[in-house]
Protein backbone atom coordinates (compact mmCIF):
# COMPACT_ATOMS: atom_id res chain seq x y z
CA UNK A 1 0.00 0.00 0.00
CA UNK A 2 1.53 3.78 -0.61
CA UNK A 3 -0.37 6.59 0.84
CA UNK A 4 -0.33 10.09 -0.57
CA UNK A 5 -1.87 13.11 1.18
CA UNK A 6 -2.95 16.42 -0.91
CA UNK A 7 -2.55 18.76 2.30
CA UNK A 8 -3.86 21.52 0.36
CA UNK A 9 -7.43 19.96 0.32
CA UNK A 10 -6.75 19.23 4.05
CA UNK A 11 -9.26 20.81 6.50
CA UNK A 12 -8.04 19.93 9.70
CA UNK A 13 -10.53 17.69 11.06
CA UNK A 14 -8.64 15.11 12.53
CA UNK A 15 -10.35 12.20 11.62
CA UNK A 16 -7.52 10.83 10.20
CA UNK A 17 -5.12 11.12 13.30
CA UNK A 18 -7.83 9.57 14.96
CA UNK A 19 -8.46 6.60 13.02
CA UNK A 20 -4.96 5.77 12.35
CA UNK A 21 -2.42 7.88 14.04
CA UNK A 22 0.83 5.66 13.15
CA UNK A 23 0.11 6.56 9.61
CA UNK A 24 -0.97 10.64 10.20
CA UNK A 25 -0.57 13.64 12.27
CA UNK A 26 -1.50 17.08 12.82
CA UNK A 27 1.03 20.65 11.94
CA UNK A 28 0.81 22.03 15.36
CA UNK A 29 0.48 25.67 13.55
CA UNK A 30 -2.84 24.96 11.46
CA UNK A 31 -4.27 21.21 11.94
CA UNK A 32 -3.16 20.27 8.49
CA UNK A 33 -2.09 16.60 7.80
CA UNK A 34 1.05 15.11 8.04
CA UNK A 35 1.61 11.94 6.72
CA UNK A 36 4.09 9.45 8.60
CA UNK A 37 4.52 6.50 7.16
CA UNK A 38 3.69 6.30 3.15
CA UNK A 39 3.68 2.41 3.36
CA UNK A 40 2.43 1.49 6.50
CA UNK A 41 2.55 -1.56 7.33
CA UNK A 42 -0.05 -4.19 6.69
CA UNK A 43 -1.62 -4.32 10.25
CA UNK A 44 -2.93 -0.65 9.65
CA UNK A 45 -4.38 -0.69 5.89
CA UNK A 46 -7.83 -1.37 7.90
CA UNK A 47 -7.24 2.35 8.94
CA UNK A 48 -5.55 3.87 6.40
CA UNK A 49 -8.51 2.90 4.26
CA UNK A 50 -10.89 4.12 6.63
CA UNK A 51 -9.37 7.38 6.70
CA UNK A 52 -9.32 7.95 3.53
CA UNK A 53 -13.35 7.06 2.97
CA UNK A 54 -13.74 9.19 6.24
CA UNK A 55 -11.99 12.11 4.91
CA UNK A 56 -14.19 15.42 4.16
CA UNK A 57 -12.43 16.70 2.03
CA UNK A 58 -10.82 13.48 -0.13
CA UNK A 59 -7.11 14.39 0.78
CA UNK A 60 -5.94 11.22 1.50
CA UNK A 61 -5.12 9.05 -1.55
CA UNK A 62 -4.48 4.90 -1.75
CA UNK A 63 -3.06 2.90 -3.69
CA UNK A 64 -2.06 -1.06 -4.12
Amino acid sequence: MKVSVDVPRCVASGQCVLIAPAVFDQRDDDGLVVLLDSSPPPALHEGVRESALVCPAAAIHVTS
